[in-house]
Formats: C-alpha cells, sequence, structure tokens
C-alpha cells in the first residue's frame, strides 16, 4: 500500500521538470525521518493504553457512522503536509474506512500476501515477493514505477513489517523501508541501479502503521502512511504543495479501494470452492 506514494514524488518531477536533477540523501533528513518515526511509534503506543482509543474513529462521534454509511476518511496528518524537514519533505496521511462482511484473519491474509502485491497493487507495484517470515515479522521486496513518467525510472524497495495481536479483536503493525534502490533507463540498453541513497530522490523512505479492529459486522481499517522525499525547489513550493497533497490523498483512497477489492475476490474464491466442494 505504500507504494502510493510515489505518486507524489511524481508529481513533484513533473512540476520541477528539467530543474529536478541527481540527488542524495543527507545526514539530517535521515536524522528528521528517524525522529518522525520515534513520534509515531510512541503515538501508536499510546493509543494501547488504559482509557485511550485504539482507533481515530472512536476519538469524535460521527466518524465511525460516516465510513459505514458514506466514504472512507483520507486526511494529511497534520496542517502542513508536506511537512519540511532539513534537506527533505515528509508525507503523512491517514486512511480510515470499514471493510464490511469481513474478518481481521481475511484482511491480514490480503496485507501480508507480498508475493500478489503487483496484482493487488498495480500498476504502481509492478514485482513483489515474500523473502522471509521470521515469527510475526516479514521481510519482502516490492518494485514500484509510475509509467506516466517520461523518465523510465523504478525503485526497488526492500521493507519489514512487524504484526501485533492486541486481543481477539485488535491488531496492528509496524512497516518500514530498509533499503530503497533507484533504477534508471528503465526496461532500456542503458539500464542501471544507481547508488543507494542517490537518484531523483522522489522517494527516499517510506513507512507505515496499520490498525485493524473486528465489530459491526466487518473490520475497520486505519492506515498512517509516511515517506520522506527530496524537498521541493522554492520556486515550485507554492504550485506543487497543493497538488502533491491532491495526488497523495488520491492514492490513498486508491489503495484502500484495492484492499477492499482484494478482500471482494478472496472471498468470491472462497464461496466458489466451497460450491465446489459440495
Amino acid at each position: 500500500m505504500l507504494s502510493k506514494y510515489i505518486s507524489a514524488g511524481i508529481a513533484i518531477a513533473i512540476l520541477s521538470g528539467s530543474s529536478l536533477g541527481g540527488a542524495s540523501l543527507k545526514d539530517e533528513a535521515k536524522d528528521a525521518w528517524e525522529v518522525y518515526l520515534q513520534e509515531r511509534t510512541a503515538a501508536m503506543q499510546a493509543r494501547l493504553q488504559p482509557g485511550n482509543h485504539f482507533l481515530w474513529l472512536d476519538e469524535e462521534p460521527g466518524r465511525i457512522e460516516h465510513v459505514r454509511t458514506k466514504e472512507a476518511y483520507i486526511l494529511p496528518m497534520g496542517e502542513h503536509i508536506p511537512k519540511p524537514v532539513p534537506s527533505g519533505l515528509i508525507h503523512g496521511w491517514l486512511g480510515a474506512g470499514f471493510l464490511e462482511n469481513t474478518t481481521i484473519a481475511d484482511v491480514l491474509k490480503v496485507l501480508r500476501d507480498y508475493d500478489h502485491y503487483a496484482e493487488i497493487y498495480r500498476p504502481g507495484v509492478v514485482a513483489s515477493k515474500l523473502n522471509r517470515t521470521e515469527g510475526a515479522t516479514d521481510f519482502f521486496l516490492l518494485r514500484f514505477v509510475n509509467k506516466s513518467v517520461v523518465a523510465k525510472t523504478a525503485l526497488d524497495s526492500e521493507g519489514e513489517a512487524s504484526w501485533v495481536q492486541v486481543d481477539e479483536h485488535r491488531w496492528y503493525g509496524y512497516s518500514k523501508s530498509t533499503h530503497i534502490i533507484e533504477i534508471d533507463k528503465l526496461n532500456t540498453a542503458e539500464e542501471h541501479t544507481l547508488p543507494e541513497d542517490h537518484g531523483t530522490g522522489l522517494i527516499w523512505r517510506l513507512a507505515s502503521v496499520v490498525r485493524l479492529e473486528e465489530r459491526d459486522g466487518g473490520v475497520y481499517m486505519e492506515l498512517e502512511a509516511f515517506a520522506l522525499s527530496r524537498d521541493i525547489p522554492a520556486a515550485f513550493r507554492l504550485i506543487a504543495g497543493p497538488i502533491v497533497r491532491r495526488v497523495s490523498r488520491d492514492s490513498m483512497a486508491t489503495s484502500l479501494h484495492q484492499t477492499k477489492v482484494a478482500l471482494d475476490k478472496q472471498r468470491e474464491g472462497s464461496r466458489h470452492n466451497s460450491v465446489a466442494s459440495q
């Protein structure tokens, strides 16, 4: 699901044009990213404390009814998103919705099916693979590409996701990239891999927090998705900011919808197999 954040970087590239040349990830941006992730991890752990709400949806009246009867919530995680940090930008978005007639087990089956991410979350993900699982932690590889970009580039991202069961009806998970490598001139005779932390800087780092709660005949799902990118050149900030936010919002909505579609297909397949076995 994190793949959709590449679209935000694509918007920057289109707006910046030739002014967006090669870049390298600076130490100050890495440090700011680590501090931000620590803050988000602490915020997630705070939700587990007695008296606190596990779901953002339960924090205010009307949110649960909204996602059940209208549509998902998609909103930036803060007033100033993308958030400027030294030598970079942090993109943070929340998507919250309701998946009816399903269970947490079914949702986890989709979210942990990395071998089929290229089918579930296409066209942003073009290749995917589960490398291994150690206990409740998955290690996987995703290749992101956006065919709307004139320059054929892709990102190979190694990531890990850890899943925690709170109780019978609640789970949460942390996911983050451990290595991201840019591939330049994709599918040409000049295709080559760039050194890690060098390239366009459209996406330097990715991470997410997922919360799942099963009740009311389905599963409430909340996804907090984060990305670190290079900064937008000053001349383009006023123009690029609103477009990056719009594309990020649309991408989050698409990812949630694609998850729902995958659940529907999984349920239909189970129903078909049940009938066939009778």
